[in-house]
């Protein structure tokens, strides 16, 4: 405060004070300025003090003590409106409105006084000759308030007929507001309508788009469009996570979660703003926010988690029914509050409608990672006993259909059997399938209990499904890794059910389980083979898979579970292909054995094959087969597919169709692989890789704050170990590319920083060059000239190590333009072009061929060019090395030296060439050279008399110019005869 002596460093600490993040911390700070104001003895400071007070009043949780500063400066307006400069007296008028809205926020101020209020507001506004406008759009928000609609209607169709004048919100304010009644009253598609121009980015404003996002969540979501609502979710979450006065617009994408099936993302924004539970400055925001907390608590204990620890207001732990309880007797306290300021039922009325909300969407995938709470699955349907028999007899009797008919949920309809059979006397053939079943589910430990039921099946007198479950005794041995065990073991019942078969002892469908479990045996068999013997064995196995396809052949019938044998064999017959090397005859086998599940009616069976069969045609280069058979997998998988098997094959979906350039359907499958890989418990693997591919095709569509958080999401996950440095580079070289277009450059910096630092260690060093040099960028942009300094230094360096001029002439140019923000300014900047130029010369001289040497000299023309800028930029600015006539005679030479460089280049460099001479011809202007100047103004119009800009011209002389039909030609056109007005009219 002790530096704080006069008027300009009360501005200068009250604009650094502006800059900082809204809270507690800023307000603070603007309450010392006020008294160091005070100190000054100069009105205009006090009351310029008490319009920043009330600014960062508004913007903060504090919204309520506005009212006392705003009332001062009322109050010295009235007594002394001759020391308010015109711009305070503008800002005076502006914050009615922000008092206005305020009020109706606070219900402890009466309804009257806001009336009374509004009516002060339209008399000022009368006599200071301001349109009613604004006085309208106050009046409309007071009305719909209180849920007066009439009267809303009236002041919302009084408002768009007003004229826009200086009392006017911003477009983007004035569209969200008035696209917020319009959704209010149900008219979804309006809303949007009104919003678009403030979604698509042409209006914004400190607090817009933030505000819209949130605004159209639900009404996108009631329309069904659903990818937007997810992307305006993306995008506004992340411009209003720092904020803390908008904690009205946090509130409805922690709605927005509790919609749309993603309750532990909503958790996850609950516990990033504890304090929201309790800041009473703003009473209307926090009713809101207190609504959508109701609202996703219910939809916990609604999913039978209401005794889920969830965040909530500090002191204690709740759990999500306790909190949902908390949340819903403060929100109605609020409400009641309004109501009773109102004189109306409509706030409560409105509040229980909205924490009474029903899911708009069961489930929506953010891409973001989100692990939390989830319902636990449904158990699988157990059949409902039949009429006039006893439970156990229906159950076995289900699980005997599914099993014969290989359906889903056999194995748990045998398990309910065999919970029913507990204690129950039951026969040796009942025994033997509860028991052989539940050996099925317990991989190379059920051995043991398949020989107990071989011998439960043999008491039973069913000999071949004896050794049936025999042969499945000795295959999960195989699968546990005892492959010589298991060929011993297979071997006797596989010639005892020959013998058997053969005296019709026993029927196709067991000799078929026989033939088949010792040819999986021995396929086990040969996977393992090596060396010499292998060729040997890998017959073996195939003689095998070959007999099980005779015996089927011709004999399958309506057996569905002969028909999956065949099936099966085919498949097999692809794997012994695939070790032997034929990949094209494995791809053809599997294609059959998927078909024939299918044809089977087992459309689930085949997706394992269709998704090998992809992978196999993928490393054949036939990109179509693959995407074929990804998508046969994915549809035959349909409900029977398991989470990690569907993000498997998203992922790879995704994959193949980024690499096609598809980023459209590309990104819609990453999503799809990033959510079931959550779902499978795999967030931090497979997902991790799935959050990766996602944000890089968002960022290949240029939706940057999209890519931006689902990269921020996946890079905690990714890891040297798991996913290799490369991914972890990757990632950080796109999420700096993210938050470089979102003009977050000094997190673009750390990011490129970070990634560079693991480039550094690898043996080909071009990344790590790319990326120094691009986090040279970022810390400029960001206004860190040293270490901008310091990183494109060492591009520099890595890029003359490289053998890369071209990289090493842009860090030199990069330089100079930082040097000329330092204390050595113009002199060092012009050490460093003229390096960048002898660079270039040499590079150009020593190219090995034409393409090389043109690609240098046009190098060495934009070097010129920037020369010329540069020393141009230094005279306008007073730089104390030379004196701006000298100055900008040296600019002059660098430009036309540019131009020169250029023309040698032909028609392809016709644009920067006559870039170039237009602004020589400015400078020649400033120079007196008016002559000059008018004929490098003709130049310029006869290097372009063949283009009109349309794409017409008679020479055809325009194909040779980079986009001659555009905007560019117009452009040129355009400022050549400006300049040649301009250096006429200085003529006369």
């Amino acid at each position: 405060m002790s530096g704080i002596t006069d008027l300009d460093a009360l501005r200068e600490a009250m604009a650094e004070n502006s800059e900082r993040p809204e809270g507690p911390a800023r307000n603070a700070r603007a309450e010392e300025l006020l008294a160091a104001a005070e100190q000054l003895n100069v009105p205009l400071a006090v009351i310029e003090a008490l319009g920043h007070q009330v600014k960062v009043y508004n913007y903060s949780s504090e919204k309520g003590k506005m009212f006392v500063p705003f009332a001062r400066l009322l109050r010295l307006w009235d007594e002394r409106p001759e020391d308010f400069d015109e711009f305070e007296a503008h800002s005076l008028h502006w914050v009615f409105k922000w008092v206005s809205s305020g009020m109706l926020d606070q219900p402890h101020i009466p309804l009257a006084s806001i009336e009374e209020w509004l009516g002060e507001m339209e008399r000022r506004y009368r006599l200071a000759g301001y349109s009613e406008g604004a006085v309208r759009s106050a009046e409309h928000s007071v009305a719909a308030h209180v849920g007066d609609v009439a009267r809303a209607e009236r002041a919302y169709a009084a408002w768009l007929a007003a004229d826009r004048d200086a009392m006017s919100d911003c477009h983007a304010c004035e569209l969200h507001a008035q696209g917020w009644w319009q959704a209010e009253l149900g008219r979804d598609e309006e809303a949007l309508e009104l919003w678009r121009p403030v979604l698509e980015g042409r209006y914004t404003c400190a607090h817009e788009p933030h505000t819209v996002l949130a605004s159209s969540l639900v009404p996108l979501l009631r329309l069904g469009r659903r990818d937007e609502a997810r992307a305006n979710h993306l995008r506004g979450f992340r411009l209003v996570r720092a904020m803390e006065s908008m904690r009205g617009a946090y509130a409805e994408h922690v709605e927005f979660c509790a919609l749309t099936g993603n309750e532990a993302r909503g958790l996850e924004l609950l516990a990033e703003r504890p304090a929201y539970f309790t800041d009473d400055g703003q009473p209307q925001s926090k009713l809101d926010f207190l609504s959508v907390v109701t609202l996703l608590m219910d939809r916990l204990t609604g999913l039978g988690l209401g005794d889920r620890r969830v965040p909530g207001p500090a002191g204690r732990e709740w759990t999500a029914r306790e909190l949902a309880a908390h949340a819903r007797a403060e929100a109605l306290a609020l409400a009641a509050r309004f109501d009773e300021r109102n004189g109306t039922i409509h706030v409560g009325e409105r509040a229980r409608a909205r924490m009474a909300r029903k899911p708009l969407a069961d489930r929506l995938p953010l891409g973001v990672r989100s692990v939390g709470p989830a319902p636990a699955p449904a158990p699988p349907p157990v059949p409902a006993p039949v009429a006039g028999q006893p439970d156990l007899p229906a159950l076995l009797a289900e699980a005997r259909r599914l099993s014969d008919h290989l359906q889903p949920h056999a194995m748990e309809a045998w398990a309910a059997a065999a919970r029913a059979a507990e204690g129950v006397e039951l026969d040796p053939r009942d025994r033997a399938e509860i028991a052989d079943h539940e050996a099925m589910g317990l991989g190379p430990a059920g051995a043991a209990l398949f020989e107990r039921a071989a011998g439960l099946y043999a008491e039973a007198g069913d000999p071949g499904e004896a050794l049936a479950a025999r042969t499945r005794a000795a295959y999960v041995r195989a699968l546990g890794g005892d492959v010589a065990q298991a060929v011993a073991a297979v071997q006797g019942p596989y010639e005892e059910v020959l013998a058997l078969y053969a005296d019709g002892g026993t029927g196709t469908r067991q000799t078929a389980a026989v033939l088949m479990g010792r040819a999986r045996v021995l396929l086990r068999r040969a996977h393992a083979a090596e060396g010499p013997g292998a060729k040997a064995v890998h017959g073996a196995a195939e003689a095998a898979v070959r007999e099980v396809l005779a015996l089927v052949d011709g004999r399958t019938g309506q057996d569905v579970r002969l028909a999956a044998r065949a099936a099966e064999a085919q498949a097999m017959l692809a794997e012994l292909a695939g070790l032997r090397g034929d990949l094209a005859a494995a791809v053809e086998l599997f294609a059959r054995g998927a078909a024939a599940f299918v044809a089977a009616g087992l459309p689930w069976f085949a997706v394992e094959y269709e998704a090998r069969l992809a992978s196999l045609a993928h490393h054949l280069g036939d990109t179509a087969e693959a995407e074929r058979a990804l998508r046969a997998a994915l549809e035959h998988g349909g409900a029977q597919l398991e989470a990690p098997g569907r993000a498997q094959l998203h992922l790879q979906l995704a994959e193949l169709l980024g690499g096609r350039d598809e980023v459209v359907e590309a990104a819609q499958h990453a999503l799809e692989a990033a959510h079931w890989a959550d779902e499978a418990g795999e967030s931090a693997t497979l997902g991790a890789w799935a959050r990766q591919q996602l944000g890089g095709f968002l960022l290949r569509r240029g939706r940057w704050a999209e890519a931006a958080e689902v990269l921020e999401s996946a890079l905690p996950d990714l890891t040297a170990e798991t996913h290799g440095d490369g991914a972890v580079v990757q990632t950080m070289w796109w999420l700096g590319d993210c938050l470089s277009e979102l003009g977050e450059h000094r997190a673009a910096a750390e990011r490129r920083l970070q990634a560079a630092e693991i480039a550094r260690t690898w043996p080909e060093q071009h990344d790590h060059a790319t990326l120094a040099h691009l986090a040279g960028e970022s810390l400029g942009q960001a206004g860190l000239a040293a270490e901008a300094e310091r990183a494109y230094t060492r591009a520099g360096d890595l890029w003359r190590t490289l053998g890369n001029p071209r990289g090493l002439v842009r860090s030199l140019r990069a330089r100079a333009w930082l040097a000329l923000r330092t204390q050595e300014g113009t002199a060092a900047a012009r050490l460093l072009m003229a390096e960048a130029l002898r660079e270039c010369e040499t590079a150009r001289d020593a190219a090995a061929d034409e393409a090389s040497r043109q690609g240098f000299a046009e190098e060495l023309g934009h070097t010129h060019r920037q020369f010329g800028d540069l020393l141009a930029r230094s005279a306008a600015e007073g730089d104390a090395d030379a004196p701006p006539p000298a100055l900008l005679e040296e600019a002059l030479a660098q430009l036309l030296r540019s131009a020169e460089v250029f023309a040698t280049l032909g028609d392809g460099a016709l644009h920067s060439r006559t870039a170039a001479e237009l602004t020589a011809g400015w400078l020649e202007i400033e120079l007196g050279r008016l002559t000059e100047a008018r004929a490098r103004a003709r130049a310029v119009l006869a290097a372009y008399e063949a283009h009109d800009g349309t794409g017409a011209g008679g020479t055809g002389r325009e194909e040779a110019v980079d986009d001659a039909s555009g905007e560019a030609v117009r452009a040129r056109r355009a400022e050549a005869e400006h300049l040649l007005r301009v250096a006429a009219e200085d003529g006369d």
